[in-house]
This record gives C-alpha cells, structure tokens and sequence, in this order.
C-alpha cells in the first residue's frame, strides 16, 4: 500500500470547497495495513532525518491546522516517534500575548522557522492570523487581504533558504468533533483538552470551513503546499501523513557529509586498541 501527495494536495490557485471534500477515504482499506505502512514509513523518516541533520544544508517545516478535536496533537505525537529529539523543534501557536501584538504577525513566527539540519512543527501557525482573526473579525477585512500575501512571501522566503514545507489541514466532519469532544468528557485523562469555547466555536463550524477554504486557496503555492487530510481515521491520517513526509525528504535528496578524517587510519587505531584489550 502506497498513497501518493497528488491526492490530497491542494494544486497552486485552486478553489476549494471543504463541503464538497469528504474527510473520510473515498476507498477501502485495511487498518493493519494502514498501521503497516505508518511503522515503515516512521522508520524511514528516522533515517532520512538523521541524514539531514548530519547535511546540516536544509530543513522542513510541517504546519498542522485542523478544527478543535481534530488531531493536530495525535499526528505531531506520531511523527514525533520517529524523529530525535535534538532535531526538532515542536512550537504551540495560541492566543497572541500583548507583546505579540505589538508587532507584526509573522514576528512571533519567524524565530520558530527551522535552521538547517532541523525540522519544525507548528501546532497551529502564522494561519490562526486569516482564520481566527477572519472569523472573530478581530482585523479588518483589508488586513486580512494583505496578510494572505506576506504568509506566501515569509514562506517564499523559508523556502530560498532550504527550508521545505509541508501544510496539512486534518479534514474532519462536524459529527466526528462532537464524538471526540464526548470522549474527552468520558476520559478524566483527556479533562485538561476541554476549553469553554468548544462549543462557541462550533457554532462557527461553516464560517470556519470557509476561512480555511479561503486560506488554502491563496497560500497553497509550488514552495509551501497545502494537503487537505481526510482525519476521521486516526490511522488512515497517520498513514497519508507519513508517506507525505517521507515522500518529500527523500525528494530533498539529502547527502549525509562526507567524513573528516581517514577512515582507513580510524579503522587500524581500533584495531591496534582491541588487540591491546584482547592480550
């Protein structure tokens, strides 16, 4: 079983209309194969990742956003089982704090863009400016206009420096937010998730699809794509994303650099010190 990114990216100026994209998989598949392919696909991208820190030339940034309940901390867990720790950045995007706004709104973001040899996830990002603020009309409309442009220049400008992004939407249906809310209710373990405003935003449900919708419609560009997830399935949504990310690393073509002494030399020192440990 293989996916590929064609079917779930969002093509550079097209129109989307997330009511007519069904976030359930238009086809069958198998669960222990979906679970199959995900552990292949993480133990992939721990080799791949290892290859680009060592490269130390480029990096990647993968921008989760979803609505509440839609898996952003379930795909950033799975991911993170195969990535090294001292390789990656993970940064939470909430409500701007009084000093964020006193700036521009990508100044809160630019500090967690990846260096080379790094990757970078955003829990929600530099988006929540066209789509909390759009909804909540927190800007006027003009701004919000403007800052469709600056996100494609600040990703452009990632993008020159060897950064390459990945921008996943977990696509799921109102009916399946209400059944992960209820389990958050039924799990003492999951209380902490629960906010006041979970069901003042789903009252919001179309304005949000439509802010999201317009979102990728502007912002889904040749450097930084937008994929749209169907996410009902927590484990058709591990299995898509991770063949996306290993899709796009190996694409990287990454060099592992070559070493700065003589292997030849380092092998006889070896040599010589197990003997020694031997007699």
């Amino acid at each position: 079983m293989r996916f590929k990114k064609d079917q779930f990216i969002v093509e550079p100026h097209a129109k989307v209309n997330l009511h007519r994209i069904s976030p359930k998989f238009n086809q069958e598949v198998d669960k222990d194969a979906l679970k199959e392919l995900t552990k292949k696909n993480l133990a992939r991208i721990r080799e791949l990742q290892e290859d680009l820190y060592a490269e130390g030339k480029q990096s990647l940034l993968v921008v989760f956003q979803a609505m509440d309940g839609g898996g952003k901390d379930g795909s950033i867990e799975t991911l993170g089982k195969a990535i090294n720790p001292q390789g990656c950045h993970v940064a939470s995007f909430k409500k701007p704090t009084e000093i964020e706004l006193k700036h521009d709104f990508l100044w809160r973001v630019h500090p967690h863009a990846p260096a080379k040899g790094m990757i970078s996830i955003f829990n929600r990002s530099h988006y929540e400016d066209v789509l909390v603020a759009r909804v909540r009309k927190l800007a006027p409309e003009k701004t919000i206009k403007q800052r469709y442009d600056r996100i494609n220049d600040f990703e452009a400008q990632l993008a020159d420096n060897g950064t390459r992004i990945l921008k996943f939407f977990l696509h799921i249906s109102k009916e399946e937010q209400l059944e992960r809310f209820h389990d958050r209710l039924e799990d003492p373990k999951k209380h902490w998730k629960i906010s006041k405003y979970d069901y003042e935003e789903r009252q919001l449900w179309d304005d949000y699809q439509r802010a999201y919708a317009t979102a990728m419609s502007k912002c889904s560009t040749e450097e930084a794509p937008w994929f749209v997830i169907p996410a009902n399935s927590k484990t058709l949504r591990d299995a898509v994303i991770s063949q996306i990310v290993v899709d796009t690393l190996e694409s990287m073509k990454i060099q592992a650099p070559q070493p700065s002494v003589d292997i030849a030399v380092i092998r006889k020192q070896y040599a010589a010190e197990a003997a020694k440990l031997k007699h």
